[in-house]
């Protein structure tokens, strides 16, 4: 089984297959429109054959997306933070091509020297290299790549900015039409913020808000967590009600981002003079999801479960504690034996005429208890 980083990662890097594929079978299938049954390409000589063009190139080409795409993944969006979005296109589009320039004239030289017979530094080798390097022919595939790569990048890029799940859905319609779920919140906020802004100054608050986002992520990611808004100091995050409640993920979540930031203590001392506390809320039930705006499109949810998740989130100051989470989620989610409940009592949250009960949960250190 994937774990959600694994599933995240296999998102990313898959659509670069998928469109070097698509357009690697669509240069086959113009080339062979052209050519027909010619035995050699008429501007280098080169043997030609339908079949054989079809499988490698087709192939080759979702190999080479898959490989672009885990390096992507894997390497070059650590190595260009901080980089405008069009640095990154531009740096990483003529890296890629400089690599698949270099990988197709290393393969032309090693099927150039096999068609001849010849050693590959052979004077007549080199000189039917040259004549392939030289022609448009040549130009033409190095252009065709460039646009590819260019597409594949730019797509990942504004995957990025919208999110991987916000993408698919806007691609695939799901939200196109409003519909009901089942849905499962989480609103995470940064405690005193207003005194720290204040302390730090506006560069400094901002670049604070970043890395808290940042480092919160890892933590939202393996707990198969949608990150649906960022409202100023706050996270939202959000489930769908299976894999919230699978693993206990959407409480775990929270206590993930706990750990991270105990473990990053130093480093924010460091750098801000203070470490980031915050507080959260929990709340689950039916919203309405569907896509929204003119100019700018987003998909929005929209139901009483948002303000109520917000209502408990301003309530963690009232009781004191840094996570309270509501009766309708607790009943649904199996705690066992690695938290600790305690009960807020039924409440009367601000602005709601209902009251609700509350918990709170706290993490059992084993460490301790087996002393």
């Amino acid at each position: 089984m994937l774990t959600p980083t694994q599933k995240r990662n296999l998102s990313r890097i898959l659509p670069f297959g998928l469109i070097w594929g698509f357009f690697g079978l669509l240069y086959v299938q113009i080339e062979y429109g052209i050519l027909g049954d010619t035995a050699i390409y008429p501007s280098t000589n080169n043997l030609y054959e339908s079949g054989a063009s079809f499988f490698f190139i087709s192939f080759g080409s979702f190999i080479i997306g898959i490989l672009i795409g885990t390096i992507e993944v894997v390497l070059m969006t650590k190595l260009c933070l901080g980089k405008s979005f069009l640095q990154k296109l531009l740096f990483k589009t003529a890296i890629y091509l400089s690599a698949i320039v270099l990988l197709t004239l290393i393969i032309a030289l090693l099927a150039t020297s096999a068609r001849l017979d010849r050693p590959l530094f052979d004077p007549t080798v080199l000189q039917s290299m040259l004549q392939y390097a030289s022609n448009f022919a040549f130009l033409s595939i190095v252009i065709y790549a460039g646009a590819i790569a260019l597409l594949s990048l730019f797509i990942l890029e504004i995957s990025n900015y919208l999110g991987i799940d916000m993408l698919t859905n806007f691609f695939t319609g799901k939200y196109h039409l409003p519909h009901e779920e089942e849905r499962i919140f989480m609103f995470l906020d940064m405690k005193s913020s207003t005194v720290i802004a204040e302390k730090l100054g506006n560069m400094d608050y901002f670049q604070l808000l970043n890395r808290f986002y940042a480092d919160a992520t890892d933590a939202i990611i393996d707990t198969s967590g949608e990150v649906y808004q960022y409202v100023g100091d706050e996270i939202i995050v959000s489930w769908n009600l299976k894999e919230g409640l699978a693993n206990r993920n959407c409480i775990r979540c929270f206590f993930l981002i706990k750990e991270t930031f105990r473990a990053l203590a130093q480093s924010y001392l460091n750098r801000f003079q203070m470490v980031p506390e915050f507080k959260a809320g929990f709340h689950c039930g039916k919203v309405t999801t569907g896509e929204i705006g003119v100019l700018k499109k987003e998909i929005l949810f929209t139901g009483d479960v948002l303000n109520t998740t917000s209502r408990i989130q301003s309530s963690c100051s009232d009781y004191l504690t840094d996570m309270l989470i509501s009766i309708d989620l607790l009943s649904q989610l199996e705690i066992g034996d690695a938290y600790e409940l305690s009960e807020m009592g039924e409440c009367q949250l601000k602005g709601k005429k209902e009251k609700i009960d509350l918990y709170s949960l706290s993490k059992i250190d084993r460490s301790l208890s087996s002393i």
